[in-house]
Parts: structure tokens; sequence; C-alpha cells
């Protein structure tokens, strides 16, 4: 088989892999949005590279482990404005978010903030090749952010410990907004060590099609 035979067929398996996935998670996602996500995921691969946006260097590993790992958690933003995604690294769950937002929830704007100018620089190109209007992104530490318009939503996926996340993000949250923190297994400790003010308002069990790991949502607002 050619390398081109070999690639298309490689490129429909991702596509059946993110077809059935999203039809296990519930989620009814458009051709375009099918597209995009699979624009993104090659794009990555290919930064991936040079980059090291990721250590998993597998396509199909980071279909499971990445783009469906993030499109599991987006009925939770359902009803957000304006969400800030902290630590964004290769622009999960920020870019994935965004793609999906753009039919589901066209009133969401997606902002990603990193301090590795590599990282934004990839988000930024992202953001262009996919043509994402709903995407802003930033360079910097999120301590440090400012900005005109506070958010509804502040999340992360594997950022930080819960108590730096919140302790560096906070001023950054608008009144009535909560934090939506992407973890692994339940971070009972973490949760425990929530800084004074703040309480987990609920929790979500994830179920990723085609991983055998535990994932969790953990909502935070003050208190």
């Amino acid at each position: 088989m050619t390398t081109s035979n070999t690639s298309t067929t490689a490129d429909s398996g991702l596509a059946d892999t993110l077809s059935a996935g999203a039809e296990a998670l519930g989620l009814a996602l458009s051709a375009d949005q099918q597209r995009k996500l699979l624009a993104y995921l090659a794009l990555m691969a290919k930064w991936n590279r040079t980059y090291n946006l990721t250590a998993l260097r597998d396509p199909a590993q980071m279909m499971t482990h990445h783009l469906l790992d993030s499109l599991a958690a987006v009925k939770a933003f359902a009803g957000a404005r304006n969400v800030l995604d902290v630590g964004a690294g290769g622009g999960l769950p920020g870019i994935v978010l965004a793609i999906w937002a753009a039919e589901a929830e066209p009133q969401m704007r997606v902002s990603m903030i990193d301090t590795v100018h590599k990282k934004t620089a990839f988000l930024t190109q992202a953001k262009a090749e996919l043509q994402l209007g709903n995407i802003s992104v930033y360079t910097a530490r999120v301590e440090q952010l400012q900005v005109e318009q506070l958010f509804d939503v502040i999340t992360s996926r594997a950022f930080a410990e819960l108590n730096d996340f919140i302790n560096w993000s906070n001023h950054l949250l608008q009144p009535g907004g909560h934090y939506i923190a992407m973890k692994g297994v339940m971070p009972q400790e973490e949760i425990a060590r929530l800084p004074p003010g703040w309480k987990v308002e609920k929790t979500q069990s994830l179920q990723v099609p085609g991983l055998d790991a535990e994932r969790h949502l953990i909502f935070i607002e003050r208190s």
C-alpha cells in the first residue's frame, strides 16, 4: 500500500472514531464541525513534531485522549457566554469548545491563555486556519491578565491544583460566575484545600468513549 493510501485509511479511521465518539456522547456534530475537529487534530500532530505540544504522538491516541476527552465536557458549558481556558496548551479544551460552540452556542466566546509562546503561536495559527472568529488568545501569566469583560466560566484541563487555579485567576471571574475544572481521578484532597470563600457546587463523572480512565468535572463557585 502506498503512503497516500495508508494516510487516507488512517484519516478515514479517525473520522469514524470521531463520529462514533460524538454519537456515544450524545453530540450532534455537523459535517463542518467534524471537518474542523479533524483539521485541528492534523494541525496539532503536524506542529507536535517540532513544538512538543503534547506527549502523545499517535493521532489515534490524540483523538481519544484529547479530542473526545474534551468533547465529553462541552455540554457542561451550555449557556456560557464568555469562557477562559487557563493553561490552554495545545487548545484543550479551548479549541474543541470553540468549534462546538460556533454552532451549538453561537453567543459564546472562548479565550485561551498560556505562558508559552510556541503554544499560543499554535493557538493563533489554529484560529486562523480553522476560521474560528469566537476565539481570543493571550500569552501571559493568568494572575497578571486584565480584561475589559470578566468571564462567566473559567476552565482548565490538568493545569494546576484547584487552590492555585482559583487564587491565580479569581480576579477574572464575574460575580455569579463559576469554575469548571477538568480532572482525572476525583481530587478529594485538592477539594479539601480550596481557598476560603469557595465551595464545590457539584461534580460530574465523565465517560470518554474508548478511554478506560476516570474523568471528572469539578464545578466551583463563591460560597
